[in-house]
């Protein structure tokens, strides 16, 4: 079984059924097998062979998806940029992973061989329109063969190259092999709280060449349909909710307190919703109670990591009823176990703990990813003795569920978004005025957590907040940029002489229940 078969499968089933909307633009299911078929062999016709990387930068669109299908079906590996990356963080990847080929929508058609970075690219190829130097996508869809590659896949062949910011502050890159991500499918389509059906609408909403994208291929394969948008609007969304017949929705908590925020909100046709799911950074529990009240008893936890494929826990939609009817407390859980992942919470010593002990999470299945890209050290402090080592810190009451505390290292979640302390502090020790950087996460109600600097300037130095912010946003993505700065006079250091990271960040989180927001 293969994903070229499962979509094989769609378009004999549902083949003129829509399967991706994005804007006015309606794509079946036919559509979709037959277009994608055709790039698979396109891209095989460049001279590329299983295993190469083609790298992908795009914001949401249907072609999107007609790219990943077509990957699957030739073997080539996936390596997709955030499209929020700035050009330095563009290059950053691609010196990594070596794709031969970019695909490159609106926007994104700027770089050339001569790009700092980019001198493995042999192929450049534009989604939309025409670019100087670029190959039409649409001409090489029209002129490759309609019948499918003599491609096989194997569970340990490579399909994807996760991309997020390492802890040493460098872009790290999640291998997830073709048997992690058909783990992933059979564990979404299985555990689905309110299964999907042909004829349901799907909205996502972030980017689908990251983690909304793991939930295209499960429900695809249950002949539901794609709904892609461009950016988030709290308003409209509530009235496309109706407009379009959304059935499901996954959403980072930032975005349902965006939704709350609106009084639309309250007058608003919702019936068609029957699931929103949510992850990447845990909800408060007022929040929770809040958008239960006002979007309805539809609301699905899910938590997991790019090493994870996909979620590996999740609080159900009866979890969360019952949680409000009984248990309020657990609504500060991220779930249980979901399909056939091992989750476990343990000491030190790699044994279980229960009640209010604190261990840190692994996870054992087809799911776990390979190691990351390039780098075995990476690797080896991940992949301990076959389970992945999290570095996230829980406890599990009586019944198995799972309470997130901390972190064991540093990373901040913002929006749904990672972002390592380390990287933001390189960027900001480039800036001339600055003597020290600290950057750590502080609550947001919008966000989770916020980006913070607190920072000490070099002596007779007069740097502002505003001016240290622009310097960081030549260089980082826009959910990397610190919200607010301190400066201090001095910053606290360890016994090693090394700034005490944590003695910073406790200011900013006294009377708060959890340190992970």
């Amino acid at each position: 079984m293969s994903f070229a078969y499962f979509l094989r499968r769609a378009a004999r089933y549902w083949g003129d059924r829509t399967a991706v909307i994005h804007h006015d633009r309606h794509l079946s299911f036919r559509q979709l097998d037959e277009r994608s078929t055709r790039l698979a062999n396109a891209l095989l016709g460049l001279g590329l062979a299983k295993g190469d990387r083609v790298a992908v930068q795009s914001r949401n669109c249907t072609e999107l998806v007609e790219i990943e299908c077509a990957l699957y079906k030739a073997g080539l590996v996936k390596a997709a940029l955030n499209p929020r990356f700035t050009a330095h963080e563009a290059a950053d990847v691609v010196e990594n992973c070596t794709p031969r080929v970019l695909i490159a929508g609106p926007g994104y058609t700027a770089y050339t061989r001569a790009s700092a970075g980019f001198a493995s690219i042999e192929t450049f190829i534009s989604i939309m329109g025409d670019a100087p130097g670029y190959a039409s996508y649409e001409t090489l869809i029209e002129r490759a063969s309609p019948y499918a590659p003599d491609y096989r896949p194997q569970a340990d062949d490579l399909a994807v190259l996760h991309f997020s910011s390492g802890s040493t502050g460098r872009i790290k890159a999640a291998m997830q092999t073709y048997g992690n991500r058909l783990a992933s499918l059979r564990k979404i389509v299985l555990g689905m709280d309110r299964p999907a059906r042909p004829g349901d609408r799907l909205a996502l909403i972030g980017p689908v060449t990251h983690a909304s994208g793991m939930l295209m291929q499960p429900y695809l394969f249950n002949g539901a349909t794609l709904v892609l948008f461009d950016i988030f609007e709290p308003a409209r969304f509530i009235a496309d909710i109706s407009r379009l017949s959304i059935t499901h929705a996954f959403m980072v908590p930032a975005m349902i307190n965006m939704l709350l925020g609106e009084s639309a909100l309250d007058h608003a046709d919702l019936r068609s919703l029957k699931m929103l799911g949510y992850g990447a950074a845990p909800m408060a529990p007022a929040r929770i109670e809040e958008a239960w009240a006002r979007i309805g008893p539809v609301l699905s936890q899910g938590y997991g990591a790019s090493e994870s494929t996909s979620g590996v826990t999740r609080l159900s939609i009866a979890d969360h009823a019952d949680a409000l009817a009984n248990r309020p407390a657990r609504l500060a859980s991220c779930g249980r176990p979901l399909g056939e992942t091992e989750v476990c919470v343990v000491d030190e010593q790699g044994r279980e703990v229960s009640g209010e002990t604190i261990g840190e999470i692994v996870i054992r299945g087809d799911d776990v990813f390979r190691g990351y890209w390039g780098a075995p050290e990476l690797t080896a402090e991940a992949l301990v003795d076959g389970w992945l080592r999290t570095g996230d810190l829980a406890r599990v009451d009586e019944e198995g569920f799972i309470y997130l505390v901390d972190r064991r290292k540093d990373m901040i979640i913002s929006g749904g978004f990672n972002v390592y302390p380390t990287e933001v502090e390189a960027t900001l020790y480039r800036h001339p005025d600055v003597l020290e950087a600290c950057v750590i996460g502080v609550p947001d109600d919008k966000w989770g957590e916020a980006v913070k600097a607190v920072v000490v300037l070099k002596p007779g130095r007069e740097a502002t907040a505003e001016a240290l912010a622009a310097h960081c946003r030549t260089q980082l993505a826009d959910y990397k940029l610190p919200r607010s700065v301190a400066f201090v006079a001095g910053l606290p250091k360890n016994a090693s002489g090394k700034i005490a990271r944590k003695l910073v960040r406790e200011q900013y989180w006294q009377g708060t229940a959890r340190r992970v927001n």
